[in-house]
């Protein structure tokens, strides 16, 4: 079972055989399926027969992206799936190897863009979403959102020609950071395990038990619970399977009415207590103020993207309609800060 048939490095095919192995299988008639819609690895879905041939068996293999460690340590991103692993929360680890791994392939829906629209499911992302913040995450519980933006803003400046950084406006950056550094963080905001890239694509559901898995955990941090609500607000400007994945369409982006209604859903999960209209509605400014953060951060990774990744997408047009965005909501959300 050599790599050039499947298009998978050897060590994944040996783990594959391996895995089979186990199952009492043997991988015959081994189907590579490509996964549209991931931007920072190549996903597949791996499937054969099992021995009694009546069905397939199916696990899920990760070839990590070329260049993407700029984003964020390997390492603590297998902690984390591996915390995940154990409480529950996400797939199985079946296996490493240098690039990539094999994970268990959830029998489940991965959610598309007209999803996030949907109140039913709404309302089940909005209590999962609290069920993962309240994770007691092993490590220290500090806001890393402004290290990591400082970071990448580092290594957007290192990688981007004299013209990009003129037309990035990349020498603003570092102010503008600290404006909202200052602004935005205050003593009684709620801090939680975040999972930061909160897209449909990482969202799954079981039609039958209606129950939520959230995956991909390579941006999980601590953060404000704030930031990571209106990241995932964000997403749902975007959809990554059309002929135009990297345009964005902030019509889409939902109404205060639908804000309310995710928020409280989210507060109401907290326990027995109801939440106050002034608990809602101070979240609810929180998430609006952090979605300039959102803007700025996603910004400079499609900017480093570019640079790196080599997955089909147009980088440098989703930097240029992010920071397009935060330029544009700066003064309406901020005032003359």
């Amino acid at each position: 079972m050599a790599s050039v048939e499947n298009g998978l490095p050897g060590e994944a095919n040996r783990i594959l055989k391996s895995l089979a192995s186990s199952w009492g299988d043997t991988i015959d008639g081994l189907q590579v399926i490509p996964l549209k819609g991931a931007m920072t690895n190549e996903v597949y879905q791996i499937k054969w027969p099992t021995k009694e041939k009546k069905q397939s068996r199916k696990v899920l293999a990760r070839i990590y992206g070329e260049g993407v460690e700029v984003f964020f340590d390997r390492e603590d991103e297998i902690r984390t799936f591996e915390f995940m692993s154990n409480h529950g929360q996400g797939p199985r680890l079946l296996g490493r190897f240098p690039n990539g791994r094999i994970e268990e392939f959830i029998h489940a829906r991965t959610l598309s863009a007209s999803d996030l629209c949907d109140p039913d499911i709404s309302a089940l992302i909005a209590a999962k979403m609290k069920e993962f913040h309240d994770l007691d995450m092993p490590g220290p519980k500090k806001v890393f959102l402004w290290d990591r933006l400082r970071n990448w803003l580092r290594t957007a400046k290192s990688m981007s020609s004299p013209e990009e950084a003129v037309a990035f406006r990349l020498d603003a950056l570092d102010e503008e950071i600290a404006i909202l550094e200052k602004t935005l963080s205050h003593d009684n905001q709620l801090i939680g395990f975040c999972h930061n890239d909160l897209q449909y694509g990482n969202i799954m559901i079981d039609e039958e038990t209606k129950s939520i898995t959230i995956i991909d955990y390579e941006y999980a941090s601590y953060n404000p619970v704030a930031y990571d609500i209106s990241n995932h607000f964000c997403e749902m400007a975007a959809d990554y399977h059309t002929e135009t994945p990297h345009i964005l369409d902030y019509e889409k982006y939902p109404g205060l009415e639908e804000r309310q209604k995710f928020v409280r859903i989210y507060l109401s999960c907290s326990g027995s207590n109801q939440p106050s209209d002034l608990e809602i509605k101070q979240l609810i400014q929180d998430v609006e103020k952090y979605t300039l953060a959102n803007h700025l951060l996603w910004g400079l990774w499609g900017i480093i993207s570019e640079h790196v990744n080599e997955i089909d997408f147009d980088y440098m047009e989703y930097a240029r309609q992010r920071l397009q965005q935060y330029w544009l909501r700066k003064p309406e959300l901020l005032g003359s800060s």
